[in-house]
């Protein structure tokens, strides 16, 4: 009686109307075109028979390559375009046709194509623009571009240790959190009845919500590394993670990336291995900063987990993410013990403890912004330099053709060594080029 209690509650927090609801109720109207009778729909790497529910695979195995095979069916029109539905249900106000946007909405289109397929998605109509771009900015709170900001931000101007730990816990509860949805193998909600706001990730699998996780993860250690390190208000510090962590989190389901069940999952596997994470910082970052065996350790553990994640599942973008947040954390890692040994970024020593937050000022912030500015500039160079040399390289050497990129990087033989030179390299650049950048220029 408790295990059926207990299934159909997690049947209603699959349910993709439940995701549907809340978007209506945030002002989001979806266009819907009907599907052909014998339409098949490619979503997450899962082929779904017409009629199904839609917010599993059917199978595991259903549909999959044989071992060792790739992935080609990228072909749009037999993918599902904005996550075209497995079990057409009618949301409400939908009948099918197209209908007319209302007067007090606007007609938008997702803002990224779909990783995989380059599809655009569909148009859809906001009604409330606040909570579009409030959502919008929550969702890019676990996006590639804020990684990028945020952790060198960190470490450039407000306390590198902090910064340092906080890229391993991004790394170690993302990679679990990839390698957890390979395992289980989840179809995003079915369209309609969501409306995808969103679809540039609507190639991967759905459980748990690696959005939500981030965006637990990080705030919350953020907050439990620096309360008693810097002098705040608990409550306010505690108040700022929670808000982080419930905007990211909502996000997801008002772009239509995941059901309810999904972000839940997601918030509570995070905080099951924070417990084991957070007390395990210290040690690891001191072995990484001082033992002369790291730098060998973390290439091969980097590289292992890497190679064990390509082997979960056939290819799909979700590969990449995960092969490039091992990449740059190796990089960063190997960086941390040069950084170290050279005093390019010191650690605050135990006397300077608790630390005060300082007085802004226009020269305080104008520094930290000419330091944070340079930076990324460096990186973004970095980035560019390495992806145009990487790629036909990589191709050369396992002898894959290189005229079409993305045919290209379905190859785990390319698609691995690329993230992770690229982003690696980008990572080393954190706490080594662009430090001894700052000491030549005296940017302190």
């Amino acid at each position: 009686m408790m295990m059926e209690k207990v299934r159909k509650l997690f049947d209603r927090l699959q349910d993709p109307q439940l995701v549907a609801r809340f978007q209506h109720l945030c002002g989001v109207r979806g266009i819907f075109k009907t599907p052909e009778p014998t339409q098949q729909t490619h979503q997450n790497g899962a082929w779904l028979r017409h009629g199904s529910r839609g917010t599993r695979s059917e199978n595991a195995g259903e549909g999959k390559p044989a071992a060792g095979a790739q992935r080609t069916d990228t072909d749009p029109k037999r993918v599902a375009q904005n996550g075209a539905p497995a079990a057409h249900r009618e949301p409400t106000g939908t009948t099918g046709r197209i209908p007319d946007p209302p007067h007090h909405g606007s007609t938008v289109k997702p803002l990224r194509k779909n990783s995989l397929t380059g599809d655009v998605g569909q148009e859809f109509v906001i009604e409330n623009r606040f909570l579009f771009y409030l959502f919008t900015f929550g969702t890019e709170l676990g996006n590639e571009l804020f990684y990028i900001i945020f952790f060198p931000f960190i470490m450039w101007n407000i306390d590198v240790l902090v910064g340092r730990r906080l890229v391993m816990v991004w790394v170690w509860v993302m990679y679990l959190g990839q390698c957890t949805k390979d395992l289980l193998r989840w179809s995003r909600p079915a369209s309609p009845p969501v409306v995808k706001v969103e679809v540039f990730y609507n190639s991967e699998y759905s459980m748990p919500s690696t959005h939500a996780m981030s965006g637990t993860a990080i705030p919350f250690s953020l907050f439990f590394m620096t309360d008693g390190r810097w002098e705040y208000p608990s409550s306010l510090g505690f108040g700022l993670a929670l808000c982080w962590c419930l905007l990211v989190c909502s996000s997801r389901i008002y772009m239509g990336m995941h059901s309810v069940l999904d972000v839940i999952a997601g918030f509570l596997y995070t905080v099951v291995l924070l417990q084991f994470i957070l007390p395990a910082l210290e040690p690891v970052d001191t072995f990484n900063l001082t033992s002369r065996f790291a730098p060998l350790v973390i290439l091969f553990l980097h590289v292992g987990l890497g190679l064990l994640s390509f082997t979960l599942d056939t290819w799909s973008t979700s590969r990449g993410d995960t092969a490039q947040i091992l990449g740059s954390g190796a990089g960063i890692a190997l960086a941390s013990q040069v950084n170290y040994r050279l005093g390019l970024i010191p650690d605050l020593r135990a006397d300077q403890v608790p630390l005060t937050m300082p007085v802004l000022s226009s020269g305080l912030v104008g520094a930290a912004m000419l330091r944070f500015v340079l930076g990324v500039l460096v990186l973004m160079v970095t980035r560019a330099l390495m992806k145009a040399v990487t790629i036909p390289l990589v191709c050369w050497l396992v002898g894959v053709p290189g005229g079409d990129t993305r045919k290209a990087r379905q190859h785990m033989e390319v698609e691995l060594p690329y993230r992770y030179i690229v982003y690696g390299t980008m990572g080393f650049n954190v706490l080594f080029l662009v430090p001894l950048l700052f000491g030549f220029l005296q940017f302190h």
